[in-house]
């Protein structure tokens, strides 16, 4: 692969690179973005003795180009554990490079690392470019509407 890419974890000194992706990220989705104290948060999030998220970014020539996030989760129907992606974004001039592929052997990895039999993720139905990427990769689609509920407590640490 060109581009000299490398995928790894998420470092403390990357989180203000992962604010730029999120924000980019966000655009490319059409959603909001407010910057609301998320490196402060992230921090203790992904450093902490008991992380609750796990990050990996994409780099190349050393400059990132691209981030995916995952939690675990556990299911009531099956009583078992499971992965979340809750991200996963290249810069555009990126894609198509077998960068997302990396970044799935990751989530694969670390599902099973973590003890999970298997990972979930969501996109916009109009993300057709990655639409098509996930099914590519063995990927099935379960419809569901995703809510969201408001409860007020957004940014506590």
């Amino acid at each position: 692969m060109s581009h000299d890419i490398t995928v790894r974890p998420i470092e403390p000194g990357d989180l203000d690179a992962l604010l730029e992706l999120c924000r980019e990220h966000a655009a490319y989705e059409k959603a909001a973005f407010a910057d609301n104290g998320q490196v402060r948060r992230w921090s203790s999030a992904f450093f902490s003795d008991r992380p609750t998220l796990y990050g990996w970014l994409a780099t190349a020539g050393g400059e990132p180009c691209g981030f995916m996030t995952a939690t675990t989760d556990f299911a009531t129907w099956s009583a078992e554990r499971f992965a979340y992606m809750d991200c996963l974004y290249l810069r555009e001039p990126y894609r198509r490079l077998g960068i997302g592929r990396l970044f799935l052997e990751r989530l694969r990895k670390f599902s099973a690392e973590q003890g999970c039999g298997w990972a979930e993720w969501q996109t916009p139905p109009d993300n057709e470019l990655g639409i098509g990427f996930y099914r590519r990769m063995g990927a099935d689609a379960k419809p569901k509407i995703r809510f969201h509920y408001d409860v007020g407590v957004c940014g506590v640490s």
